[in-house]
């Protein structure tokens, strides 16, 4: 009796036990229980925060080393001292640290809680580090969790590592698309955070049970364990007494609300755009890159985290390349590297070993590793699937449920990548389908565009300059007050206006206000002696000029406008000038017209005169809006730009490719710009890294001199993704791709007037201006005389098509635009057909794509035959001491002969033997008739040399620096005084010499 009786009184034990406990966790929400929290102070109360100084009542002497912990946005600031035995607070107080905690408090009970963004949680923690700095006279070590740990990284970036001593962070991403809970691929990541952001929290906030929940579901899996180990122990009270207060803060206590507006920075910047990586997030306006980081970092990384994966953890280290990154790994999950018994025996030990190995008051820590930099493929995360999958086993097991998410990542990842591949497809496929519909009524026009930007995201980021952000909505603001101004100055729809400024904002401003007026921004090239020109060429009325170029303005006669500096400046006028400061007039006292209507320009309509030189002397381009849309749209598909880029503006807003393709196409893409005063080195890799620049423009040789100079810092580590251009020779190509792995370089060949657009989208072949982009102009190649510089006829009159790899015409097929001006050849290919000529000769390859060889004006017509030059350059620059080549002919005596000049790298001169080797692929009877090294050649405004200074120089004297063509032999040998002679007299000289160097001027 008294064995059945206990068998019975045991369970009805642990049912009353299991009643009472249970009804206790009802009542009061968990077990009390006689646990305690640290002691603190809260030293320093704002709005923003309150900062915690614990253990003040216990100092004796001088405290240790500040550290000061960040907790995540939507956690407590309890996180560091869930208890008092086993929290943060007080492993690093036993080890002799100095804790300091930042407590946000609840956005629902703090005054302005729920406006807060992100900005000013990072402007708070730089803030606290001065307070603290200036408190205990020490530099700082910052620590933060999760998301605290991202603020830590920010506002370091933000204060460029003053006074802190060290980083330390728990599972913070960094590289956010690389490792995404349950494997989501990045494009649907950033597309989704992108719409988040804008149209759900923007208007939301996240409430604290909101955080919990979410916060729980990205690990399902634990979050049931836990539950059901608690009701399964519910009857054996000391069983659960010291996991209470840890049950207690993950269920309900521990979580607090996120502000809106926060919630949409974090989704656009970091998860949208990955800018924590890639740099260029906006800090209150101000432009900060995790590049400018110096102090040593290290971050704690969970082996099966899957929330603040290790490769998204890892990024840091490329992020960061100025500091010194070091890692330390435990079994834990995300919650694990804070609070539990991993914490308590790895992370916080850890933590106070690693500040005081700073400090110099202890050796490096046993468990503290330099980063180490994996090769993970695409889709993967750095949780082992070994790892990833014991883990889930185990956690399953003990449930008695089915394995599903843990083993989900291996699906996910045969989706990830048809959905990034198909992402390019999506952007680009609008964008052609939008030029496809344009006729010559359509209304298009580059202030249209950015107007409609301004539409769907006025707080988004237009361009960057000089470290400050403008958004659409500011930049548009400022266009409206230019365009009030103008209308008071007298401009209207149709006048030619010249804009003479550098780079800067109100240039930006200047050309799209005359685009939303209607009138026609001549972009005037700020050279003093061509300036006259330009303006008579573009019938131009009146100037816009910044400040600096006021003066050269005033001297061509025409009614100038001072633009730029602000309302503040003083502008400094002479007597006589005819100068009206558009930044004194009050634009919301102008009365605008009835025959104002913004952004009116038709596509038919001209938009802009740009200038090209050409033989020393200015040409006129005039482009109309559809040619101007044509190449935005064309350079914003054939890049794929879309609202994470920033593209590079290195080119002055006065070059073609600096309106056409850089502005344009990032207008197009919605991408954001970068405007940079001037191409310097330095300057260059800082703004690189400080603005998060995935896309670089150039033109012909500009990035030699960033590639050339010492003072370049781009630390091989860099957010570079792409360069885009034209004119950059294959050397150049090499040098920059592999300068700059792993960015590839996209070559455009556009006519400035016509409809045709080449891009070598591949990058594939270097050196190549690729095929026609979808949406411009068909292209034919015509068979071209270029000693008559006529077009050649076959036996029915029209024009002979070119065979593969025969040198021919660029013609693109004429639209409606360009038969409206006038410039179309009809009856080429068949009758009643239409074509632009470009003045390029190409030649076309077995696959289809276009080599560019020469210029129909620049082929030297030799007694031999026709000699391309484009060919001849880009074999010189492949030599190894070559640094610029141009290749251009001279008339002797009544025959025009070809002379290859060539600057050399450092000293000695380059072997006869390896340029011969170079022109080996191209037809002996084709090189050129004399090589000669010359101290320098003349580089024009878009970078490209010119060979105008030395074509007038005549015939190179006689020299060891001078060579001349041998045909018989088919060597170059010494350009000796009887040679020259010869030369002189229109007679080439073929006596057989050996070739050596043109330095020894061997035999």
């Amino acid at each position: 009796m008294r064995v059945r009786a206990n068998s019975v009184i045991g369970p009805v034990r642990r049912v009353v036990a299991t009643a009472q406990n249970g009804l206790e966790v009802v009542r009061l929400g968990g077990l009390a229980t006689d646990i305690t929290r640290s002691p603190y102070v809260v030293v320093e109360r704002t709005p923003m925060y309150r900062l915690r100084r614990y253990f003040t009542d216990a100092e004796t002497g001088e405290a240790g080393p500040p550290i000061v912990l960040v907790p995540p946005m939507m956690m407590s600031a309890d996180v560091y001292d869930v208890t008092k035995d086993q929290g943060a607070v007080s492993v690093l107080r036993e080890m002799g640290i100095d804790p300091w905690v930042v407590d946000f408090g609840e956005p629902d009970v703090e005054e302005g809680g729920w406006d807060r963004n992100l900005a000013d949680h990072v402007i708070a923690i730089s803030d606290i580090v001065e307070f603290v700095r200036r408190q205990t006279g020490r530099k700082v070590h910052l620590a933060g969790y999760s998301q605290g740990g991202m603020f830590a990284y920010q506002a370091a970036a933000y204060r460029r590592s003053r006074d802190i001593a060290s980083l330390i962070t728990f599972g913070s991403p960094v590289d956010t698309l690389a490792g995404l809970p349950f494997g989501i691929p990045a494009e649907v990541a950033s597309n989704a955070a992108d719409f988040l952001a804008d149209h759900v929290f923007s208007r939301l906030a996240v409430s604290g049970w909101m955080a919990r929940t979410g916060f729980q579901l990205l690990d399902p899996v634990k979050t049931l364990r836990s539950r059901v180990e608690f009701l399964l122990q519910l009857h054996d009270r000391e069983a659960l007494l010291p996991r209470e207060q840890q049950r207690r803060f993950l269920a309900t206590e521990g979580w607090v609300g996120w502000s809106g507006p926060a919630v949409a920075e974090l989704l656009k910047q970091f998860i949208a755009h990955n800018r924590m990586m890639t740099g260029g997030f906006v800090i209150k306006d101000t432009v900060v890159s995790l590049a400018e980081i110096s102090t040593p970092i290290l971050a704690f990384l969970g082996e099966v985290d899957d929330i603040g994966q290790p490769v998204a953890v890892r990024g840091i280290q490329q992020a960061a390349p100025s500091a010194d990154v070091f890692e330390s790994s435990l079994r834990a999950g995300h919650f694990g590297l804070v609070v539990g018994s991993a914490a308590v025996s790895h992370s916080w030990p850890t933590t106070g070993e690693w500040v005081l190995w700073r400090e110099g008051e202890g050796g490096k820590p046993a468990e503290v590793y330099a980063m180490r930099r994996d090769e993970v493929h695409p889709g993967e995360t750095g949780v082992s699937l070994a790892d990833r999958v014991v883990h889930t086993v185990a956690s399953v097991a003990e449930l008695g449920i089915g394995v599903g998410r843990g083993l989900s990542d291996l699906a996910s990842g045969a989706v990830r990548g048809t959905v990034e591949l198909s992402g390019e497809a999506t952007r680009a496929l609008p964008r052609l389908a939008r030029l496809g519909q344009i006729q010559p009524h359509t209304q298009i026009s580059l202030s249209r565009l950015l107007a409609e930007q301004r539409r769907k995201a006025p707080r988004g980021e237009l361009f960057v300059f000089d470290n400050r952000i403008h958004t659409h909505e500011n930049a548009g603001a400022r266009i409206d007050r230019v365009v009030r101004g103008l209308i008071q100055s007298g401009v209207r729809p149709a006048a030619h206006v010249g804009v003479l400024m550098g780079t800067r904002p109100s240039a930006l401003a200047a050309v799209a206000a005359l685009s939303r007026i209607g009138a026609v921004a001549v972009l005037l090239p700020p050279d003093g002696d061509q300036l006259p020109v330009a303006v008579e060429l573009g019938n131009v009325s009146r100037i816009v000029a910044d400040p600096e170029h006021v003066e050269l303005a005033v001297g061509t006669g025409k009614e100038v406008l001072a633009l730029g500096g602000g309302e503040v400046r003083e502008l400094e006028l002479k007597p006589g000038w005819k100068v009206v400061d558009l930044e004194q007039i009050d634009a919301d006292a102008v009365t605008l017209p009835g025959w104002y209507r913004p952004d009116p320009g038709l596509a038919r309509e001209l938009a802009f005169i740009l200038f090209t030189e050409s033989h020393g002397s200015l040409e006129i381009k005039q482009i109309t809006n559809h040619r101007w849309a044509l190449s935005a749209f064309g350079t914003a598909s054939a890049a794929d730009l879309d609202r994470s880029d920033t593209v590079y503006c290195l080119t002055p807003l006065h070059h073609p490719s600096s309106l056409l393709a850089t502005l344009g196409g990032a207008v197009a893409g919605g991408s954001r710009i970068a405007l940079s005063r001037s191409l310097d080195p330095k300057r260059f890799g800082e703004e690189v890294h400080r603005y998060g620049v995935t896309v670089v423009s150039y033109t012909w040789t500009m990035l030699r001199e960033i590639l050339d100079a010492d003072e370049t810092t781009v630390h091989g580590i860099h957010p570079v993704r792409l360069f885009i251009g034209s004119g950059m020779s294959p050397a150049l190509w090499n040098r920059t791709i592999d300068e700059f792995t792993p960015a590839q370089v996209l070559e455009f060949y556009a006519s400035t007037e016509g409809d045709v657009i080449l891009a070598n989208v591949s990058g594939a072949k270097i050196g190549c201006k690729g095929r026609p982009l979808p949406g411009t102009a068909e292209v034919k190649l015509a068979a071209y005389d270029p000693v008559t510089r006529s077009l050649i006829e076959d036996e029915n009159g029209f024009v002979r098509e070119c065979a593969d790899d025969e040198v021919g015409l660029l013609l693109g097929r004429a639209g409606v635009y360009a038969e409206m001006q006038g410039g179309a050849l009809r009856g080429i290919f068949a009758a009643g057909d239409a074509w632009s000529p470009t003045e390029n000769l190409f030649r076309r390859d077995q696959d289809g794509d276009y080599w560019l060889v020469d210029h129909k004006r620049t082929v030297v017509v030799s007694p031999r035959g026709p000699i391309y030059t484009t060919p001849l350059v880009d074999a010189l620059g492949c030599v190894r001491k070559v640094d610029l080549a141009v290749v251009y002919g001279i008339e002797v005596d009544g025959t025009e002969i070809a002379v290859a000049a060539m600057t050399v790298k450092g000293n000695g001169l380059p072997a006869v033997a390896d340029i011969e080797d170079a022109f080996a692929h191209i037809p002996v009877d084709q090189w050129p008739d004399i090589l000669t090294v010359v101290a320098g050649i003349p580089v024009g405004t878009s970078y490209r040399p010119s060979a105008t200074e030395l074509r007038a120089a005549g015939l190179p004297s006689p020299g060891p620096r001078v060579r001349y063509l041998d045909l018989e032999s088919g060597t170059y040998k010494r350009f000796t005084k009887a040679v020259a002679a010869h030369f002189a007299e229109g007679r080439g000289v073929h006596a057989g010499a050996p070739h050596g160097s043109l330095a020894t001027g061997a035999r």
